[in-house]
């Protein structure tokens, strides 16, 4: 039999550089360079996937790539990202082992363009519908909103770990994302180069006019002392398409626009604070107190809904408390441009974070867990000229995962092949965690120095940290300072007086300590949380809820270091209860352009990622393993010994399965509880084989299912034809049977009767008590007509009495006839309605399906008649003007209060309603202010309460419309609203009236709309109903509370 050969033999280079010969560093590099300028950027170590970022868009993540790797081997095609994301997620779906797929690597290395690739393939291949395409499309867009908040032109201002969980047939069904170290320095100052968050500039950019006018905004990046200048407009960075894309995305994941105006509103806010300068004012004490000096603070309280002077007191006053002791010093000015800093950094930082939760709202699960996959694209490792606070817990965070790797596969590689008693060459590696305990420790640790030092009474600065440093850390192998004990580095030029130096596993890294203190602790003075907490704005509180002073909580919070160590530690755990998948992210250049490969860069990435190491335990190892059972499980089809069952143990099956299959020796070991191939080709082969088994099993189990069918489908058959044959056998017998029964009966029937006609006449005084039975029952049936007729009730409607029944027998028609008694007289009694009052009827009765259980004004309305004309216009010579400027009748007029939208009081005006129009006029001089046609009239809302207040909406666009709705109060609103619902009914030409009933709604007022609130409750003078203002949006009604 042939065997099919790897691609990964038939390709540019080596593919899998644990086949690559001769090995070593420089052919490892060539072998890079060579597959890098041939577009082949992915290439093996065995399971672990090397990635070279390209810097260029490469066609090869079609769907059609996708449908290529989808559900294959991992050897059996060339080298790719899609391989490792389908091997992950087929582990997952077939064999529940959760997965996670850790991408490493320097800083522009392409680790968050490797893990939008993972889970666009996974999104791709998983379930289809409508519900796990909305699951699906949330997870992928939850990228672009986190990116526009959290990314810079430097890659690494934050990490992230998301959790996806699948449910039992692979679909997703949601996911949870972990955010790592927001760089929120960056929100204050930038380095040389770089630009600030690329949200800001988006904003600015992307946002349209009326926008950017609500948010006080500038398209003006040079307005801003928070926006570096320097990278500003980047080449290839479109900030307006992108800030577009951000908006989108929070819509798919589930952002309300209320959400995303806030968020909106905070960015702005964050601009508007840079721009904040405060000046020195004396005090009678001899000090400086700050104060603000410009017109942005006043932007900015506006945005938040704070007090402009509760903000500047924050800015000029800090308030320390202690027990019961309550100190106010004031701040001068460097001391509030320090507390402006830390409220950008933090209302920036914060509003990340709640991005992050609001997310994981949206797309978390809401059933049971059943598989997790998760990915981790976090920063790399960095060395910069100035490394600070933030490098070194970045670079701290990279040697725990370096640790990680090594203990999940250098050293478990090692152990498992002692542990089955697999011979191999021992390979000697550096194991980081000497570093890392340098760095975490409890008791020596850098961080735990840096927070001990923070929480240390007395005056702490940068240069006594560095000092404690020098002091414990100075006998350190992997710590070097030029004031430490150690005099080999007293004379290091290259390592200044106010840094220190830590050998990382990717090299040595100087570190300024300047601003470690102040960084670690993160430090918000309370005077401003508590300002923030007073704004009244829907999303600020949730930030800052520390700053409520019902909950003032005197414990000092935890530092930034111990913040991050504590998710760090997490994140470890969280890693290594998954199997691992690597993906090395390589960036072959630091000027970010294709086509150039840097040795000596690339070298160094080698070195610190511990390829070549990677590679010596593959080569000298097994490229796979896998216990008997699975194995034996997995291939017993390929042996007829081991088909379908094999009865002894799974060592000696697989023994059997190896030695029928002719696989050489050299190419497999068995361990004590499992089988290790060393060439993945081997495995390859074993696939091959089983694919063509199963193939040949399922065209068997097809031949067989179609044979049972068929059979199954004859015997059917011929049961349904016997049972067929049966029924019509008894039907014609049961029809002949009826037949000659039917003839019987005929026969029967006229002997019978032949034989009773001849016996009728001697007996027939037999019918004579029949007679006298029918006889007695026609007189009592008379009688009690008779007496029915002389004790009738009253023709009044709501009469109910009715006479008792004289027997039993007649309820059933004594019911009836006291139902069409009462409908008899109901209709004489609607006879001697006139035309005029059967109208006011009519006009009750509507009022009543209107507004019954609807509007507790209804009730006192019942009783009092629509009288239509309560001016009695026609005859008021005062309206003689006002009654010949309306051509037709007037259907109802009345005095009612029109509502002024700037103070909420009450204008009085005449109401003349007629069959075509509302005219409203003045109540003095009887001039006509508004005629507005019916067909205008779109609706009217009123309120549930017992006020009398209505709004007249008119249809958009309508000529009546320019000057916006009416919001009018009467004291008949039941009558009006009545008589203009049936015009609406009776006109033909016209749609009928909608009646909105609600305790809020919205009126136009001209260019604006105003919410009309009614509450409960009588005004604070007198115990009528009050209309009041509460601000250009909302005007409230107080209505008092009916007993």
């Amino acid at each position: 039999m042939e065997v099919k050969t790897s691609l990964l033999d038939n390709m540019i280079g080596v593919g899998d550089m644990v086949l690559l010969e001769p090995l070593s560093e420089d052919s490892f590099l060539d072998n890079l360079r060579k597959r890098f300028d041939h577009n082949e950027i992915y290439t093996y170590i065995g399971s672990v996937v090397i990635s070279m970022n390209p810097y260029r868009s490469l066609p090869i993540y079609t769907p059609d790539k996708v449908e290529e790797y989808r559900n294959r081997n991992f050897y059996e095609l060339s080298p790719h990202i899609y391989a490792l994301a389908d091997e992950a997620y087929r582990s997952l779906r077939d064999q529940d082992k959760d997965q996670c797929i850790l991408i490493t690597g320097e800083s522009g290395a392409g680790k968050t363009e490797a893990s939008k690739l993972v889970m666009s393939y996974v999104a791709a291949v998983c379930g289809k519908g409508q519900e796990v395409n909305k699951v699906k499309e949330q997870l992928l867009q939850s990228n672009p909103v986190l990116e526009g908040e959290s990314k810079t032109l430097h890659p690494n201002s934050g990490g992230k770990y998301m959790d996806i969980e699948f449910d039992f047939k692979g679909d997703p069904l949601g996911g949870v994302i972990s955010n790592y170290l927001l760089e929120k320095s960056r929100v204050v100052k930038q380095p040389r180069g770089e630009r600030n968050f690329h949200i800001f500039y988006q904003l600015l950019s992307g946002a349209s006019d009326d926008t950017l006018k609500q948010l006080k905004l500038d398209r003006d990046f040079s307005k801003y002392n928070y926006l570096s200048l320097d990278s500003a407009v980047v080449n290839g960075l479109d900030d307006a398409a992108n800030f577009r894309t951000v908006r989108n995305a929070m819509q798919i994941v589930g952002f309300m626009e209320d959400e995303v105006q806030s968020v909106l509103e905070l960015v702005a806010a964050v601009l508007k604070l840079g721009n904040i300068e405060f000046k020195p004012e004396s005090r009678c004490n001899g000090t400086d107190e700050s104060r603000i000096k410009d017109k942005n603070g006043e932007e900015m309280c506006e945005l938040l809904g704070i007090e402009q002077s509760v903000l500047e007191r924050a800015f000029s006053y800090r308030t320390v408390e202690a027990k019961m002791e309550k100190v106010s010093t004031t701040l001068n000015v460097s001391q509030a441009y320090y507390a402006r800093d830390a409220l950008a950094k933090n209302l920036y930082s914060r509003l990340f974070t709640w991005l992050v939760s609001r997310i994981n709202e949206s797309i978390k699960v809401t059933k049971t867990r059943h598989k997790v996959m998760g990915v981790l694209d976090i920063y790399g490792f960095e060395i910069f000229e100035d490394n600070s606070f933030e490098q070194f817990i970045i670079n701290y965070c990279n040697e725990k995962l370096q640790q990680i790797f090594i203990e999940l596969t250098l050293r478990e590689e090692q152990e498992e092949y002692v542990r089955e008693g697999i011979e191999w060459t021992n390979i000697e590696y550096f194991n980081n965690a000497i570093i890392c305990d340098l760095i975490e420790n409890n008791q020596n640790g850098i961080l735990a120095m840096l927070d001990e030092e923070c929480l240390r009474p007395g005056t702490v600065t940068d240069e006594t940290f560095l000092d404690k440093l020098n002091t414990i850390c100075a006998e350190h192998q992997h710590f070097e300072s030029r004031l430490s004990k150690n005099s080999k580095f007293l004379t290091d030029h290259s390592l200044p007086h106010n840094c220190f130096r830590i050998q990382h596993y990717a090299g040595k890294v100087l570190y300024r300590v300047e601003g470690f203190v102040d960084k670690n602790n993160d430090l918000l003075y309370r005077d401003l949380s508590q300002a923030m907490y007073k704004a009244n704005h829907s999303l600020i509180k949730q930030l800052f809820p520390e700053g409520n002073p019902a909950k003032v909580n005197l414990k000092r919070p935890l530092t930034a270091g111990s913040q991050f160590k504590t998710s760090v530690g997490t994140l470890m755990k969280n890693l290594q209860t998954k199997n691992p998948n690597y993906i090395r992210c390589i960036k072959p250049n630091d000027k970010k352009a294709s086509h150039i490969f840097t040795d000596s860069l690339v070298r160094h990435q080698v070195r610190y990622l511990g390829l070549m190491e990677n590679v010596r335990v593959r080569r000298a190892g097994y490229a796979f393993r896998q216990a008997y059972e699975p194995c034996l499980e997995r291939y017993k089809m390929l042996c007829k010994k081991t088909w379908p069952h094999w009865r002894g143990p799974a060592r000696e099956g697989v023994e059997v399965l190896m030695a029928d299959l002719q696989v050489p020796a050299e190419e497999f070991s068995y361990g004590r509880s499992k089988i290790f191939i060393r060439n993945p080709r081997t495995l390859f082969f074993l696939e091959e084989r089983r694919r063509q088994c199963l193939q040949d099993l399922a065209t068997l189990i097809q031949k067989i299912y179609r044979g049972w069918k068929c059979r199954s489908q004859f015997l059917l058959l011929k049961q349904s034809q016997i049972v067929v044959a049966a029924w019509y056998r008894r039907f014609a017998q049961q029809k002949k049977y009826q037949n000659i029964k039917s003839a019987t009966t005929v026969v029967q029937s006229y002997t019978r009767g032949w034989q009773v006609r001849r016996e009728y006449r001697k007996f027939f005084r037999a019918n004579a008590g029949k007679k006298i039975y029918d006889f007695t029952i026609q007189r009592i049936m008379q009688k009690y007509f008779l007496g029915l007729k002389t004790t009738l009730p009253s023709m009044s409607p709501i009469d109910k009495n009715w006479p008792a029944r004289p027997y039993r027998f007649l309820d059933g028609v004594h019911t009836e006839l006291r139902r069409i008694f009462h409908l008899w007289r109901c209709k004489k009694y609607r006879g001697q309605f006139t035309e005029e009052r059967k109208a006011v009827y009519e006009e009750k009765l509507e009022a009543s399906e209107i507004f019954k259980d609807k509007k507790a004004l209804y009730p006192s309305s019942v009783s009092q008649p629509f009288k239509g004309d309560y001016l009695e216009i026609s005859k008021n010579p005062k309206y003689q003007k006002l009654n010949s400027a309306v051509d037709e009748k007037v259907l109802l007029a009345d005095v009612v209060n029109k509502i002024n939208r700037a103070n909420g009081k009450g204008t009085a005006r005449i109401f003349l309603l007629t069959k075509k129009s509302v005219v409203l006029a003045d109540q003095k001089t009887g001039q006509v202010k508004a005629s507005v046609p019916l067909p205008d009239v779109a609706s009217v809302s009123v309120s549930t309460q017992s006020d009398g207040f209505f709004a007249l909406k008119l249809k958009e666009g309508s000529a009546s419309a320019v000057k916006g709705d009416f919001l009018l109060s009467s004291e008949h609103l039941i009558e009006i609203i009545t008589k203009l619902h049936r015009i609406g009914v009776t006109a033909a030409d016209r749609e009928q009236l909608n009646i909105d009933i609600s305790d809020e709604f919205l009126v136009q007022f001209k260019q604006d709309k105003v919410c009309v609130k009614f509450i409960q409750g009588g005004p604070k003078n007198g115990s009528g109903v009050s209309c009041k203002r509460k601000n250009n949006r909302l005007l409230e009604v107080s209505v008092p509370t009916t007993a």
